[in-house]
Parts: structure tokens; sequence; C-alpha cells
């Protein structure tokens, strides 16, 4: 009897096998008794000529989209990079920076502060005795990768000062100390390093003197400087023409900037919590906020930049501790919030309708992330549909690496996950930004060899002047 159950149930779940004939007779008496309902209006029995309105059902439809169903899949043990000695530093940076060449991750270090850049290829259980890049008198506090020359970092650290190296192509063969550039302004360290979008030679520097410095690194000069913060600034990010600036500060309050007139166009309070908080701008405009509550529950929020003190969503995530690091891919809209101390990377789509933010999955593992790093679209895999890759900093000293996939049947290229992106050419000199002008990044096809990386063999937007 209990067989027989099983397999009458099974009867019904079974994918395989149609639904029984009672269920379906059932459904369809179902369906035809509202098809009738819906055709023949009722009508008011004092007042025959009054149409009633028949309430219509309401079905829940699930939410159309392309990225429902990516999920993320760790790299075997032997492709990582084991035995790195991550910094110890409780600085709230993500220590890690990556590019479709190399790999950069800030390490302890005695007498000094540095950091090790590894080939994508160097993979495997590292040497403790690798070269570093080490010629900072302090702890290393932030990395950035230029993004219009692959082998050009910037560095920030606790000695006052950031440094601007020249990685040569194979990756280095000892220990680099003498950089391209010291940029010297800041009074206090600096803990903050950000490239322009769209302007070569163009680095954004913030340090805990409150102050912000923007740079033309070709000549070593400060274009810019901003004193418009009451207290430490936390984050900043340009927009996608790098016209205006969004900052964070310890005062709970982000401000958008218009940098070259050093005025702050909008402020308001982000986040209520006294714990770090972060902000970005969107492709479009809108700003994404993370933080905490007065409660100390983490959240975030999607703003306008014309009304940022009234949120449109504002989401309680946990009540974890660690800062969220918003790493946002203009692309595909997806939006991956990783936090320190955290074992799991959520990630989220913004669309235009409500609640324009969208839960999409949660990729989780066992260990703890210290940092995290996020290669550029230009180093994905197109063969088999990558939309992201991560490279996440254990406390054991291992950097595990993580595909962030779209399941498709076909072997073709996919137009619809991989639309032109951002490529490493300039769209603007350091002296024509300054002078007020505008213009949109420079793009690529993904489309031109089948993978991210061969592009750059073909010359797409390789710039040649300057040191980026």
């Amino acid at each position: 009897m209990a067989l027989q159950e099983i397999k009458r149930h099974n009867s019904f779940t079974s994918p395989n096998r149609r639904t029984p004939i009672a269920k379906r007779a059932g459904r369809e008496r179902c369906h035809s008794y509202h098809a009738q309902t819906a055709e023949q209006p009722k009508t008011n029995q004092l007042n025959p000529e009054i149409r009633l309105e028949v309430p219509k059902m309401s079905f829940r439809v699930v939410r159309s989209s392309k990225f429902r169903h990516v999920y993320g899949q760790a790299l075997k043990r032997e492709q990582c990079y084991d035995n790195i000695r991550v910094s110890k530093s409780s600085w709230d940076s993500t220590f890690c920076a990556v590019n479709p060449k190399f790999l950069a991750i800030i390490v302890e270090s005695a007498g000094g502060g540095a950091f090790i850049v590894l080939p994508h290829n160097k993979v495997g259980r590292i040497p403790a005795d690798h070269p570093l890049v080490g010629g900072h008198k302090g702890p290393v506090l932030d990395i950035a990768w230029c993004p219009h020359n692959d082998n050009v970092i910037a560095s920030g650290s606790e000695d006052c000062v950031v440094k601007v190296w020249q990685i040569p192509d194979g990756g280095l063969s000892r220990t680099l100390t003498d950089p391209v550039v010291d940029l010297v302004y800041h009074q206090r360290r600096v803990g903050l390093v950000l490239w322009h979008p769209t302007a070569q030679n163009v680095l954004l520097t913030a340090g805990s003197d409150n102050q912000i410095a923007i740079w033309n690194v070709g000549t070593g000069e400060v274009l810019i400087s901003l004193d418009c913060h009451p207290d430490l600034i936390y984050s900043a990010c340009w927009n996608w023409t790098g016209s205006k600036l969004l900052t964070t500060c310890r005062d709970k309050k982000i401000r958008i900037i218009d940098p070259r007139k050093g005025e702050v166009e909008a402020e308001a309070i982000a986040h209520e919590g006294s714990k770090a908080s972060r902000a970005i701008f969107l492709k479009h405009g809108l700003v994404f906020t993370t933080g905490f509550s007065r409660m100390s529950e983490r959240q975030y929020s999607l703003r306008t930049p014309d009304a940022l003190n009234e949120p449109i969503v504002t989401v309680e995530i946990d009540t974890s501790n660690g800062v969220m690091f918003p790493l946002y891919d203009p692309d595909t809209s997806l939006i991956y919030l990783c936090g320190k101390g955290d074992s799991v990377i959520r990630y989220f789509e913004v669309t235009p309708e409500p609640p324009f933010v969208h839960y999409i999955n949660t990729f989780q593992t066992p260990d703890p992330q210290r940092g995290i790093g996020m290669m550029p679209k230009r180093g994905c895999d197109v063969a088999t549909c990558e939309i992201a890759k991560f490279y996440r900093l254990n406390n054991s000293g291992l950097c595990q690496v993580v595909s962030m996939t779209v399941p498709r049947k076909s072997e073709l290229f996919q137009e619809d996950l991989y639309p032109d992106t951002l490529s490493d050419e300039a769209s603007l000199t350091a002296d024509e930004w300054l002078a007020g002008e505008d213009a949109e990044p420079c793009t690529m096809s993904l489309k031109v060899t089948g993978r991210g990386p061969s592009c750059r063999d073909t010359g797409i937007g390789r710039s040649r002047t300057g040191i980026c």
C-alpha cells in the first residue's frame, strides 16, 4: 500500500510524466469556470443596466531576467594563489587589485610597506622570497591599477606618500623599490587612491588629513585640492563620465562634488550608524550606498542625486560588523556586496522596476574573506559565459578565485551578456579634463577573439602617451 502511494505521488510530481487525467480535468474545469465568469459580466439585480466589475484573479509572475541563474564557482586550489601573507592592517580596504595582466595584493612586510604583484599564470604556492614592490616606509593601505595602462599601479601608505609604479610585462624578477613618480602632498596617512575613468594620468588621493588631491601623474603636480570634509574620508567614486565625485565621510554624510569647481552640489545623511559606509555611482546616475543603521544592522540604499536625503530603497541585511564593499558591473547592472570577514558574496540586479534592487543569490564559502578584488570585464572568459571574476583573500593565506557564470547551452558569443565594455583607452588628456571637457569612456567589443585578455593583443585601446 505504501509503495502504491509513493508511486501515485511520483506520478503527480515527476516532470517526465503528464499530469494525471483527473488532475488535468480539474484544472480545465477551473480555467473554464474563470473564463466563463470573465466573459459574462454580472449585472445589478435592482438596475440591470448597471454592470458590476468582476475582480480578476492575480497571478504572481516570476521576474524575467537573464541573470536570475547566475552562479558562482570557486576554482580548484591548484588554480588559485597560496602562501600569501595578507596584510593584517585594520584599515578598511580591499587589499587587492586586479587587471587582465596582474594580481596585486597588499602583504605584511618588515621595515616598511609592500605589496606583491603576480602574473595570472603564476598560480599555486607562492615562494616566501617572491619579489615585492617595497618602496614605502610605512604599511601600504590602498592600491589601484591604472585603467588605461595594465602595467601601471598606484599605492598609498601610512608614510603620507603616494607612489606610482611601472610593472614589467613578465612580472617582477627582483624587489622593486624605485617608483616612476612620488606624489607628496598629504600631511597624514593616505588611505585611498582612485584613477579617473576617462582622463589620462589623473589620479585622486585622500588622506587622514581630510584632504582630497587630484594629480596629473605625468607631471607630478596637484591639479585640484578639495577641503570640504570635516572628518575622515571613507570612500570616493567617480561618475560614469568623471565629471562628478561621490564621497562618504565619518560625519555620516555622502557628498556629490563638482571637483573642478570645488563645490559640494548635494549632501545628506547616508546611514545613521557610526561605522564606515561606502557609496558608488551607477552608470545612469543613481547612487548606491552601504552602511549601518543606528542599531548596527548592515543595510544598503538606492538614491537619486537630486534627492539624496530621500532614499528610493533602504534594506537591512544582517547584524554583522564587517564593512560591505559594493562592487559594480555597469555592463550587467549587477552589484556584488562583499563584507569584510564574511564568507559570502551577495549579488543584486538594479532595474527600473520596483523594488529596483532585486536580490539574485548568494555565493557561500566556508572561509571568511579578508579582502577582495574584481577583474575588469576585459579579463573575463567569454567562451564560458563568465560575467565576473573575484579574487578572495582568506586569513589562511589563500587567494581564492571565484568565477560568476550565466549558464548557456550555446557555445556562440552571447551578445546580450557582453555589450561593449570599458577599454584601456583614455577619452581625454589631463589638460582637456581640467579645462572642463567631459567624454564618455572608450568601449570595446569582446567578440574580437572570444576571450577578453586576447583583445589587448590586437592593440585595441592601447595608450602610448604619458605614464598611462
